[in-house]
């Protein structure tokens, strides 16, 4: 290969890993946001109501585990 084909190619792994490495970093931030979100809404409800919502939601995983098979 050239050397200017190399140079080309470095440079654009470059840009990818810029990219990525930007990607990430507010990949991490959403997730804090939405951990902090997802905390004031636990306050906010109360103890009893948010484990109500966490079994509703476990019922609704469990169920839908139970209709994968069937459609296989």
């Amino acid at each position: 290969m050239k050397e200017s084909k190399l140079i080309e190619m470095q440079r654009k792994v470059e840009v990818l890993g810029s990219a990525l490495k930007k990607t990430l970093i507010r990949l991490d931030a959403l997730q804090e946001f939405t951990q902090g979100i997802l905390t004031s809404f636990q306050i906010h409800i109360g103890k009893d109501e948010w484990e109500k919502i966490v079994e509703q939601l476990k019922d609704i995983d469990k169920r839908e585990e139970e209709e994968k098979p069937k459609e296989k």
